[in-house]
Order: C-alpha cells, then structure tokens, then sequence
C-alpha cells in the first residue's frame, strides 16, 4: 500500500544518510562550542562581534526562520521565547560588566538552539515515530552536552558533577522522548484535517 504524500517530505525512521549526522549533528555542534568559546574571549572586537553574532541570530534569524517556514504564530511565539533568552543571557552579561557573572545562561540558551536545529534536521518533517525518537534524543544529547561544557567554566555553579551532569540529560533526553509522541499526535491530527 502506497502512502499518499501531501507535500511533506516523507523519510522513514532507518532513512538515515551520512550528511544527515554531518550537517544534523556534528556541524551544529562544532558551531555551539565555537559560540561558548567566542564568549569566553574578553577581547573588545571578540565582545562586540559576540553581541551582534548573538542578536542577529537568536532574536532575528531564528523567529524569522521559524515565521518563514512554519507559519507567524510560530515565528511570533519562536520570538518571544528566543527574546526573553537573549534578554536573560543579556542582563547575566551585565552583571558580568561589574565583576560578576555567570557563562552558564549562555549553555542554556545555545543548547535550546542547538535541539531545535538538531531535531528538525534529523527529522526532516516525517512523521515516523522512530524517526523523531532518534532525532529528539539526539538533539537532547547535544544540547546537555553544551550545558555541560558551559558549566564546566561557570563562577556560579563550578565544575560539571555527575549529580549535575545528570540533572542536564535526564530532562533533555526525557523530552526527546516525550515531545515526538505529541509532535505524532498533532501532525497525526493535522493529517485528519486535510
């Protein structure tokens, strides 16, 4: 029996293809520390290129993306919450420029980015329960491990411990089990609709 396709992009769960760990995985990945590293640097060009690295993609490029691709209530609401990071992340780099301040924000909000990206291109938009199992996991994985990374240089909570560590994955990887099966639901929903 042959599925009909309605524009999605079908992929099967064991679809997988090696551009899809390169481009899905491992590139996001590298960029995620490279933006940690960046803002670990104290030089003033390495500062100013930071902020304004950091604003045209969390408050501008990834609502925008998200309003272009899916629709404007998810750009508006990719918005809202990419904003209120930056501003959180933002205010942290105030305290920061009076002697305190703490790199761990930072991981948090690269970590958010680095899941949506990982999940979405490992997923591909299927609909494949397994497929966005893997995909969801994974992308959990890779975030924790940059909040890991992140708290490792963090003055506030000192040196990753197995306690903390754990406290990272486990809600991670929990959600990338939990959010396919309602990704399922309304794509499945969605599907009824047409």
């Amino acid at each position: 029996m042959k599925m009909e396709n309605k524009g999605n992009t079908i992929h099967k769960w064991n679809n997988w293809k090696f551009t899809d760990l390169v481009f899905g995985v491992v590139t996001p990945t590298i960029v995620a520390f490279l933006i940690v590293g960046l803002s670990m640097q104290s030089s003033p060009g390495a500062i100013g290129l930071k902020y304004i690295l950091l604003e045209a993609i969390v408050v501008v490029g990834v609502p925008m993306l998200i309003g272009l691709i899916w629709n404007q209530w998810a750009g508006g609401a990719t918005g809202f919450l990419m904003g209120g990071l930056y501003t959180l992340y933002f205010a942290d780099q105030v305290y920061a420029s009076k002697g305190s301040g703490d790199i761990s924000l930072l991981g948090n909000l690269v970590s958010a980015m680095l899941i949506g990206y990982v999940a979405g291109a490992l997923n591909k938009r299927s609909d494949s329960y397994k497929r966005m199992l893997i995909s969801g996991v994974t992308a959990g994985v890779m975030g924790s491990l940059i909040v890991v990374f992140a708290s490792n240089f963090s003055s506030i909570l000192g040196p990753a411990t197995i306690e903390g560590s754990a406290l990272s994955f486990v809600p991670r990887v929990l959600a990338g089990i939990l959010v396919p099966i309602v990704a399922r639901a309304f794509l499945r929903h969605s599907n009824k609709l047409d």
